[in-house]
């Protein structure tokens, strides 16, 4: 397939459910000239739990389907496909990829002063090791601790981010963090900045919090005027957006009107293992 040099053409926004929303926002508010396609793979939430093959696999099939929409690049808006599938698919595309662990693994290096960062995220990211790597790619005398904290999506799925249910669980996970001395710590899951105002009374003021959505966005700005594919017609009205989603568009919606700066219209289902 060709690549796509239209500067109009959306950018491709893809996460296993919601949580890539915070990374659309982000890019909403800071490329305000850009069109964007997102899907959420809400049939197949959460990513975390599943294995590498699974997850490459499932990124394919959502990397061909914003094919058809003629997108310039896309950004794997999810911390678990960009652990283990962003190499394979960057390798097979033709167009711009990028993930969301280089950029806020680079803020958080920039971030520290005592070299300590925690990285909150799936048991596949955690496992992956892949935070600890590039940063310690970029200074090799940071020290990490992981933490996988599973529950964090289902909650935020639910819509309880502001629940006290999901005050127990950071409480849970968190406490070890708490005790260790990081001054760094990084929303390693798109989900994971919905929690953020909880997460940062928890850790309070010492722990500085990283969310590489802001960071995201802030690549893919540098990448597409590196290209010269920047929308760079100014508007009078927001951007086109348009949203898919593998199951429950109606909630899916009701959900991102919460948190996104404009209301969407309409969200369609597709029927991802099609592509």
């Amino acid at each position: 397939m060709s690549i796509n040099c239209n500067k109009n053409a959306p950018v491709g926004v893809f996460d296993s459910g919601v949580g890539g929303l915070t990374v659309a926002r982000e890019i909403m508010r800071q490329l305000p000239n850009e069109n964007i396609v997102y899907f959420g793979d809400t049939a197949r939430v959460p990513y975390g739990s599943k294995s590498r093959d699974t997850i490459i696999r499932y990124s394919r099939q959502i990397i061909r389907f914003l094919r058809t929409q003629e997108v310039k690049a896309i950004v794997i808006a999810c911390n678990t496909a960009s652990a283990l599938a962003l190499d394979v698919v960057r390798q097979e595309s033709d167009i711009p990829v990028i993930g969301v662990i280089v950029p806020g693994a680079r803020a958080a290096v920039h971030e520290t002063a005592n070299k300590k960062i925690g990285v909150i995220g799936t048991e596949a990211t955690i496992r992956s090791e892949m935070y600890t790597k590039i940063m310690q790619e970029m200074d090799p005398e940071v020290s990490v601790i992981g933490k996988a904290c599973p529950l964090f999506v289902p909650l935020v799925e639910e819509g309880f981010a502001k629940h006290r249910i999901t005050e127990e669980v950071i409480d849970i996970y968190l406490r070890s963090m708490k005790e260790s001395d990081i001054d760094t710590m990084i929303l390693g899951c798109t989900h994971y900045p919905l929690l953020r105002s909880g997460i940062r009374t928890y850790m309070g003021e010492q722990v500085h919090i990283v969310n590489p959505a802001y960071e995201t966005a802030m690549d893919l700005k540098e990448l597409l005027l590196d290209r010269h594919i920047a929308n760079d017609v100014p508007r009078e009205d927001h951007a086109a957006y348009t949203f898919y989603v593998s199951d429950a568009a109606d909630k899916f919606k009701q959900f991102a009107n919460s948190i996104l700066p404009y209301d969407i219209e309409t969200t369609k289902q597709i029927n991802i293992e099609e592509y």
